[in-house]
């Protein structure tokens, strides 16, 4: 489905009416997000530089005057029936085990608690790395912690839909995505702090230009074995760094001169990561001060030096968006693009002039089909607001 979300939470309205004949108690709007920089930084403590965007996963919920929970994914057409007092019950589809996690993470299972009825559908672009399994988790917590009336901070919302992702998806995932879905504030970006959790807004004012996600709409096979080994090389440069800096407990308290003092302990591997962990962090500042003053020739220019600290470095690049990155490097009109995610696919992020999209969206249809035999996908995005609840 694809809609404005004013207009999607009345078609998620009307579709509860049509499948239960009766209006939601609530209706709840969850964002997808992204990132402008800081990326691998989250899981080393470092910081990131999210925002929400205007995509969203939609919920509307309600008691249910059964014995049993009955759910309607809209846009895969599946309908799904859980007993809340079946602890041992086991989701099969995909998307059920996020519903079931926030479910056991906000303590609805064997509660005594009525049974609600829902339906739900989105227009976020799956597997692009805008996160919307985050947002169908942190769009769940919103539902059933107004249906219920549980008074959950968003912040406590957050760490349980990390803990569902987790335990229930297998996914091994930061606070970032469930931060930004849940906190996010129309026109900023949220610099968040992944050690302690504490955040500001930045304005994120960028005149003329414009935020363009470019699909690769590739997604290699070893991004899941990658991402743990990068995790495990992290974490083998900060073990080193200790044995000289006993204060240096992760990459976060870290810079490039203390990693001269660990060559020659770790391999040259170890090091390229641990250089490209350290000098994100210092862009993620970077570019909140540029932002600040207006530079977007600097946030570009960010965007770029991480682009190839991922490529070389961190090496979690691949050939389809290094050849979106270098087209959008060439053009004028890019201030600066990077690939964004954990990598070997899904989209690069592009801050472009707004009047030269058209124009940029056709040169790369044309080249990247030509070179990989695949049509792009493009996604303008404007930044919103996090989770809406609605009676």
């Amino acid at each position: 489905m694809r809609a404005k979300p004013a207009i999607f939470r009345w078609m998620m309205r009307d579709e509860f009416l049509a499948q239960f004949g009766e209006l939601p108690a609530v209706v709840v709007q969850a964002p997808g997000r992204i990132n402008l920089i800081g990326e691998h930084t989250d899981y080393n403590l470092g910081f990131v530089f999210p925002a929400a965007i205007d995509k969203h996963i939609t919920i509307a919920i309600g008691f249910a005057a059964s014995n049993s929970c009955s759910i309607v994914a809209c846009d895969l057409g599946e309908t799904m029936r859980i007993d809340l007092n079946d602890s041992a019950w086991q989701p099969q589809q995909s998307w059920a085990k996020y519903v079931w996690g926030m479910l056991h993470g906000l303590g609805l299972i064997a509660s005594g608690q009525r049974c609600f009825q829902a339906v739900f559908g989105g227009n976020i672009p799956l597997g692009a790395g805008l996160s919307s399994s985050s947002a169908l988790c942190t769009g769940w917590g919103l539902a059933l912690n107004e249906l219920y009336g549980l008074g959950l901070e968003r912040a406590t919302i957050a760490k349980i839909a990390q803990y569902a992702e987790r335990e229930f998806a297998g996914v091994n995932c930061g606070l970032m995505d469930q931060y930004a879905s849940l906190l996010g504030r129309e026109g900023h970006f949220l610099k968040l702090d992944c050690r302690d959790l504490t955040y500001e807004y930045v304005p994120a004012d960028l005149g003329e230009y414009q935020l363009l996600l470019c699909d690769s709409r590739v997604k290699h096979s070893l991004a899941d074995s990658a991402y743990n080994r990068r995790r495990e090389e992290c974490a083998e440069g900060v073990a080193a760094l200790a044995t000289q800096y006993p204060f240096c407990m992760s990459l976060r308290d870290a810079n490039l001169e203390m990693l001269k003092a660990i060559e020659g302990q770790v391999s040259a591997t170890v090091m390229r990561r641990c250089k490209y962990v350290i000098a994100e962090n210092a862009r993620v500042t970077q570019v909140e001060r540029a932002l600040r003053a207006g530079d977007l020739a600097q946030v570009g220019a960010a965007m770029l030096a991480t682009h190839r600290g991922l490529q070389h470095d961190y090496e979690v690049s691949c050939a389809e968006l290094d050849f979106l990155v270098d087209l959008a490097e060439a053009q004028a009109d890019i201030a600066g693009a990077r690939l964004m995610g954990g990598g070997f696919g899904g989209c690069t992020l592009n801050l472009i002039r707004g009047a030269a999209v058209a124009e940029f969206e056709q040169l790369v249809t044309e080249h990247y089909a030509a070179a990989f035999g695949i049509q792009p996908l493009f996604y303008p995005v404007n930044i919103g607001n996090g989770g809406l609840v609605t009676r």
